[in-house]
Order: structure tokens, then sequence, then C-alpha cells
């Protein structure tokens, strides 16, 4: 079997040159989210570590904020 060269999306962040990642930017963390409102693995969303990192607090800083919820309906 040959093996799959393996690409990796761009960070969102980075990209767009945001530098402050908000809780109360709902719409973009949105991205991050699963279906069943999990955070996004680094593989699957494409953030650099640092982002990552930032956008994961954001969400649960948004959850306790009550923008997002924790589970689906």
């Amino acid at each position: 079997m040959a093996k799959s060269k393996k690409t990796t999306k761009p960070c969102h962040y980075c990209v767009n040159n945001v530098e402050v990642v908000d809780y109360k930017d709902v719409q973009t963390l949105r991205r991050f989210v699963s279906s069943y409102f999990k955070i996004a693995p680094r593989r699957r969303s494409g953030l650099c570590a640092t982002h990552q990192r930032r956008v994961s607090k954001a969400i649960k800083q948004a959850r306790i904020a009550g923008l997002i919820n924790f589970c689906p309906r």
C-alpha cells in the first residue's frame, strides 16, 4: 500500500491576521465545533497549536456565558 500524503489546512486565524480569539464571536467559534458540540481536534479544524488552545478556551468561556450550547437538544 502506498502512503497517502498528508496535507494540512492553513490556520484560519493566521491567514486572516486575527490577533484575538474572542469568545463573543460565536459565528467563527461555531466552525470549530462538531454537530454534537464537541471541540474539533487540530487535524480537523486546521488550526495551529497556539490558536487551537485559544479557541478551545474561548469555546469553553462562551459555553459558560450561555452563547454556545454544551450539548445538542
